[in-house]
């Protein structure tokens, strides 16, 4: 699945933009997958406590392979959108799923380094996707990638049905579970703190999956092949740092390593301007990704360390919504700044959104590490 995201990230905003639109509605377009997951993600949240993690992650594994099936045949703009809604609505699930698995099976001081290295996971896919996504564009044509995405997510539904255990996660006292409506009025001051500068952290990160390819395009003049080329090395200097990121959320704390990550990625983003050919726009896009990737997890951890032990779904189910509002929003920025103002303003914009989001987590945000260390040990 995560290859499948790589695979596509050099061919969407193309994709999109063959249809002879706007880069506002392709700016809307790559954010129908994140409306819906946008939608899903509260409903995941619940469906993980009713259905099991597995059941979750079928259905999120299933949505997403007939939205990208769906994708070779679209006659319209239209279609794309309702496809990459689906898909948006299926990586709800998946995503849910798994961060709530996780949250529940792994202890606190060892939290941040399993969840960065399923960051990492994602980060190996983004790594040699984007490369063969983009060879693929660019000598058959820009649907035939979705094809090897639905062969693919196929592979990664079977390895759900054959590994991944079955049940429900029942904590003690599962009686005193509470329901959606408790999370949001018990946790309503720190999802407001926190979940703000989630919602930038989000923006930034899915602002840089746009404006790369549409800038290295349109003021550029860079082909398909090269992006590709570009997202990939950038990528894999963003994989690589998953493991340190892990070692620094779990030794000194998950502030080290977010606050950082988001203020490199939101320098990155303002020398983009800079850019004038494939190699100034690689090294640029190489400093992004090593920002994300010192990143990585970050998010995933702070959200799972604040996450209530008795309603964990629901929690991380609207910690998602957050975040998936900022991915969502970032296309939504990009294609209107762009529109108003040009590709040249708008990284200076997604700039100003990571500093906003850093300087919020490390002012109003507690280090959660050492504060839910002693809470977790005790449930």
């Amino acid at each position: 699945m995560a290859f499948n995201r790589g695979l596509l990230l050099p061919v969407m905003p193309l994709y999109a933009r063959s249809f002879e639109v706007s880069f506002g509605l392709v700016g809307l377009v790559l954010a129908a997958q994140g409306l819906g997951k946008v939608i899903g993600d509260v409903p995941a949240g619940v469906m993980v406590r009713h259905w099991g993690h597995k059941n979750t992650m079928l259905l999120g594994g299933v949505c997403g392979v007939i939205g990208a099936l769906g994708l070779i045949g679209s006659r319209n703009l239209g279609e794309v959108f309702l496809c990459q809604f689906l898909a948006g609505l299926g990586e709800a699930c998946w995503n849910i799923s798994r961060h709530a698995f996780i949250a529940d099976m792994v202890q606190v001081e060892k939290r941040g380094r399993s969840i960065a290295l399923l960051g990492g996971i994602g980060r190996m896919g983004s790594f040699a996707g984007p490369a063969l996504g983009g060879m693929i564009a660019g000598a058959f044509g820009l649907r035939v990638p979705f094809v090897f995405y639905g062969l693919l997510g196929v592979v990664g539904v079977a390895a759900v049905l054959i590994w991944v255990p079955g049940g429900i996660t029942r904590h003690e006292n599962s009686e005193e579970n509470v329901g959606l409506g408790d999370v949001l009025t018990n946790h309503f001051h720190i999802l407001a703190k926190a979940g703000a500068g989630h919602l930038c952290a989000q923006m930034v990160r899915a602002g840089r999956n746009v404006i790369i390819p549409l800038f290295g395009a349109e003021v550029l003049g860079l082909e398909v092949t090269s992006l590709g080329w570009i997202i990939s090395i950038a990528s894999g200097v963003d994989m690589l740092m998953f493991y340190p990121a892990g070692v620094i959320m779990d030794r000194w704390g998950r502030k080290w390593a977010y606050v950082p990550s988001f203020l490199i990625q939101a320098v990155g983003m303002a020398l983009m301007p800079l850019s004038s050919s494939f190699f100034s726009l690689l090294a640029v896009a190489i400093l992004i990704g090593l920002g994300n990737g010192l990143g990585s997890g970050t998010m995933m951890t702070l959200g799972a360390d604040l996450a209530p032990v008795r309603s964990r779904g629901e929690f991380i189910g609207v910690w998602r919504f957050i975040g998936d509002t900022g991915s969502t929003g970032g296309p939504l920025v990009i294609g209107g700044v762009a529109d108003l103002f040009g590709l040249g303003v708008t990284p200076l914009v997604i700039a100003g959104v990571g500093v906003l989001g850093a300087s919020m987590l490390g002012l109003l945000v507690p280090e959660t590490l050492k504060a839910k260390r002693p809470i977790e040990k005790q449930s």
